[in-house]
């Protein structure tokens, strides 16, 4: 029994890696919009379908193809951002989130027109053969997906606490009005923050299709609970955000290995509504006070 709830908490952990990463695309932008992306899932579709269209049909090498995955998949971030978001300056949160999501269902019809509705696995980037630890099973993807999310991860810090632009971005999340008085481009970090977000995006759907296969319509499923991942960690784009897919990916294995495979798509959703109605600004951020 030990050593399957090991072998559930590795396979989560990977999972939930995956939903990190998701959720803080979705944390980035609404940081700097104060918008949700729900196109977000379909970045990470891009991602994967992207790759595997320039392995199958132009025969490029694995790197070479997710490299120019990330890239284009980046390029339609921007694209989206200058189209859909910039020209309506003056639009309601509401409308934007509807925007985004006619934005997602679009990406999501042009997609299937393109790449058609049958599922892809791209290879894996390592050895196929299982490891062994602890007496629990782990795929060398696994070990792949852990050790690229954690990068990522080390990355985004430094570029958000180290460098101008990362700090003019935090500027513009905390008071958009005072950053723009004091000389930051508002309208430039907002592009940033959607091609960032994009950008990990297409890398999670990237490293997740060796073990998931990828489609048209993956981005669905993974959006949301990359939502659900951001909403647990209060809408943070730091470590917050990390530990709330972690522990989501954790809690769904569990439950879909311990339950029932049936009730693993239900955990997520029942885990977020459990936190907007008990603790709404998320376990991991404390509650703001408005002065009046």
């Amino acid at each position: 029994m030990a050593h399957q709830i090991l072998q559930y908490m590795l396979s989560g952990l990977s999972t939930g890696a995956i939903y990190s990463l998701i959720g803080i695309g979705f944390a980035i932008i609404y940081n700097s919009t104060g918008i949700i992306n729900f196109a977000q899932g379909e970045f990470v579709m891009l991602g994967g379908m992207l790759t595997y269209v320039f392995l199958a049909l132009f025969d490029f090498p694995l790197p070479a193809a997710m490299g120019l995955a990330v890239v284009l998949t980046t390029a339609v971030g921007v694209v989206f951002e200058r189209l859909a978001i910039r020209p309506l300056r003056n639009a309601t949160p509401l409308s934007l989130v509807i925007i985004t999501i006619g934005g997602s269902i679009l990406i999501r019809g042009i997609a299937m027109l393109q790449f058609g509705k049958d599922t892809h696995a791209i290879p894996a980037f390592s050895s196929n053969e299982p490891l062994t630890l602890a007496g629990a099973t782990v795929l060398p993807q696994h070990l792949w997906i852990l050790g690229i999310t954690l990068c990522i991860i080390a990355v985004n810090r430094f570029f958000f606490f180290h460098t101008i632009n990362g700090k003019a971005m935090r500027a513009c999340s905390h008071n958009r009005r005072a950053a723009s008085l004091v000389g930051i481009g508002v309208k430039r970090m907002v592009l940033i923050s959607f091609a960032i977000s994009s950008a990990m995006g297409s890398v999670a759907g990237i490293i997740t299709a060796p073990l998931t296969m990828t489609s048209y319509d993956v981005g669905i499923m993974l959006g949301l609970k990359g939502f659900c991942a951001a909403i647990i960690g209060g809408m943070s784009s730091g470590i917050g955000t990390v530990f709330g897919g972690l522990l989501l990916g954790v809690l769904e294995s569990l439950g879909a290995g311990l339950i029932s495979s049936g009730y693993k798509d239900a955990i997520a959703f029942i885990i977020l509504l459990l936190i907007l109605f008990i603790r709404p600004q998320g376990l991991f951020r404390k509650a703001e006070t408005e002065r009046v």
